[in-house]
């Protein structure tokens, strides 16, 4: 497990963008479970979510169509938060960072890591607004 002071500037990241912080199962599933769509961000302190993750899902927000509910977990910090999204992900398997957005609790598009990893930001926020156009 990291230490909140390390990964404090990178939460703010998404939290000032608007994402909600999850920190437990329950708040994971409460949010998915909601109706509408909601962007799910599994955070990480690794330089591709620096560089692209974080980033991309900022980037992606400017849109006319976006999700409803933005949230985020962190990886390697917020463990049952993360698992529970996680379960929710599947059958795609954990990855650190990804980017999940589901739409009324069914999980409609999901990037992996190997989809961010040296992907520039504003590819990631393409990919993003594709998929909010199509199911927001």
């Amino acid at each position: 497990m990291y230490p909140e002071e390390m990964v404090k500037p990178m939460r703010a990241e998404l939290a000032d963008a608007g994402f909600a912080e999850l920190y437990s199962a329950g708040a994971v599933e409460n949010a998915i479970a909601q109706p509408g769509t909601t962007l799910v961000v599994v955070n990480s302190v690794c330089g591709c979510a620096a560089r692209n993750a974080r980033p991309g899902a900022k980037m992606s927000l400017d849109n006319d169509k976006k999700p409803g509910q933005l949230v985020t977990v962190f990886a390697g910090v917020d463990k049952d938060a993360v698992d529970a999204a996680r379960g929710f992900m599947f059958p795609f398997p954990p990855s650190s960072p990804s980017i999940a957005l589901f739409k009324d609790g069914e999980l409609v598009h999901m990037l992996e890591r190997h989809h961010i990893e040296g992907r520039p930001a504003e590819l990631i926020a393409d990919n993003l607004k594709d998929a909010y156009n199509e199911h927001c």
